[in-house]
């Protein structure tokens, strides 16, 4: 009795689940099918209108003509007019000499007969009818304003409804990723001069080769471009790649998508290490500000605590094909014992963070903007075995460039205690460049790329990136490609020799 019961409601379970689903799909065709209505009256009214409009251009263009044929006709008729009138004129007074003459041979008296033939001879001379053009100065002919609508007839019987565009096709080679930009380029299979403009869609992701369905991240619209590329600027490159795809559209319709294209987008993202910080610094992931209060927080000592004696730290090792180094974080798991991850990971007048990667090997970039009233900071690279009191520049394991404001401004690179003085300007922005396995250590103007200091050395362990601030706050960029300009000047500097120790090896 039981088993039949549960049977029958399985039974009536699934027929309700089936007359919920034939009643959702009878609402989705009720509304597809007063969709197909809406849609086909907003068609037909903007037929409507394109055919209204036709006829208007088609009774300008007639206006036009009938005003040039009456115009013309208007001409003519005034030049003939004209002719008609002297031709009148000349007839008349020719009829008037003529009549004279023929009298005048009746005269008698030889005195009075030869003055009259004088007279007739004068009047003769300067006779009009003599002087007459006897020819029509304007044709008959209007023909040359007649037309012939023969291939717009045709052109007309061929008028149909816009067809869908072919989908572009996006071409890898014409395509640049450089200097955190990315331009895209495509063209159509075939020429199609109704497409009015093109839609690029582009998303991030960290899959190569083509788009997941279940990948993370929503595509991205960029609508109404009129060419056949467009760049994408100013953008941070916190994933592996980018995929693009694109699509033609015309006045009525979108075409289909391009197949999509994968383009690598590789930079260095990195943000700063909490853990590692100084109990005065207040860290997020990529700003650090100066706390004379304890910027940590008191949640943050109990983590501490916890934590004591490992912390998570992220690598950078070659992985490509290629041979070009390129990112990729693993953990490497707890820290030498040297190093400790734990509230007093930096402590005393060591005002320092470490960035939260490990840089083993290939070139890397990022940038670092101080705030406008910062009194002290540096910016540079560090091993991990930097110590607790160390301060950045002043040991054999860090490397920086140091900025001064208080009480007297200085501008100097910083390496185990040794100090060189910088004759340029504090910019703005500072750009770091690490080239681990070349050995060299630059800093830039991040505006200009004009070379401030590059320390050449040979790094003997992993480093990272390293930061101190007093009486202020530092901002980090990260996800940035290694400039164009960078690389370039890397090729000057590459020939340069010296020792990182000395501070002798001053590239300017």
């Amino acid at each position: 009795m039981d088993s039949q019961k549960e049977a029958l409601q399985r039974i009536i379970s699934t027929l309700a689940n089936k007359n919920d689903e034939i009643q959702n799909f009878i609402d989705t065709l009720n509304q597809t099918l007063k969709g197909v209505q809406e849609n086909s009256s907003n068609v037909l009214s903007e037929l409507d209108e394109e055919f209204d409009s036709l006829y208007s251009i088609l009774d300008e263009v007639k206006e036009s003509m009938i005003n040039s044929i009456k115009q013309e006709q208007a001409r003519k008729s005034q030049e003939l007019q004209n002719q008609l009138s002297q031709c009148n004129n000349a007839l008349e007074n020719s009829e008037e000499l003529l009549e004279f003459a023929t009298r005048s041979l009746d005269i008698k008296e030889p005195e009075e007969f030869s003055k009259a033939a004088r007279q007739i001879k004068d009047r003769v001379t300067m006779a009009s009818a003599f002087r007459l053009s006897l020819k029509p100065k304007v044709s008959d002919n209007m023909t040359h304003l007649m037309v012939d609508f023969s291939q717009e007839r045709q052109m007309l019987r061929t008028l149909k409804f816009l067809p869908v565009p072919k989908a572009p096709e996006i071409d890898p080679v014409e395509c640049l990723v450089a200097d955190n930009s990315v331009t895209v380029a495509w063209r159509m299979p075939e020429e199609d001069n109704k497409i009015d403009h093109f839609i690029l869609e582009h998303r991030k992701t960290n899959f190569d080769g083509l788009p997941r369905v279940k990948d993370e991240r929503c595509w991205e619209i960029i609508d109404n471009i009129k060419g056949t590329e467009y760049t994408l600027s100013g953008l941070k490159f916190d994933s592996k790649y980018m995929n693009f795809r694109v699509r033609a559209c015309n006045k009525a319709v979108a075409g289909e998508y391009s197949d999509p294209v994968t383009l690598e987008t590789k930079a260095l993202n990195f943000s700063l290490d909490n853990s590692s910080s100084h109990l005065n610094l207040r860290v997020e992931d990529a700003c650090v500000e100066w706390d004379p209060t304890g910027g940590k927080g008191q949640e943050n000592k109990m983590k501490g605590k916890e934590n004591k004696g490992s912390v998570h730290v992220t690598s950078l090792k070659k992985h490509t094909r290629s041979g070009t180094p390129s990112p990729k974080r693993t953990s490497i798991g707890s820290r030498p014992p040297a190093v400790r991850g734990s509230r007093d990971r930096f402590t005393g007048e060591s005002y320092t963070v470490l960035g939260d990667t490990a840089i083993e090997s290939g070139q890397h970039y990022w940038e670092v903007k101080a705030q406008k009233d910062c009194k002290s900071y540096s910016v540079g690279v560090a091993y991990k075995t930097l110590g607790k009191f160390d301060q950045l520049g002043k040991t054999n394991s860090s490397w920086c460039i140091h900025v001064n404001n208080w009480l007297q401004n200085t501008f100097a690179a910083k390496h185990n205690n040794k100090v060189k003085a910088l004759d340029v300007t504090v910019p703005e922005r500072i750009g770091v460049f690490c080239d681990f396995d070349g050995g060299q250590l630059s800093f830039y103007d991040a505006s200009s790329k004009q070379l401030l200091y590059s320390f050449k050395t040979k790094f003997t362990q992993p480093v990272l990136p390293g930061f101190m601030v007093w009486c202020g706050g530092l901002s980090l960029n990260t996800g940035m490609q290694v400039p164009s300009a960078v690389r370039t000047l890397q090729k000057t500097e590459n020939g340069m020799t010296g020792s990182a120790s000395s501070l002798n090896n001053v590239t300017q």
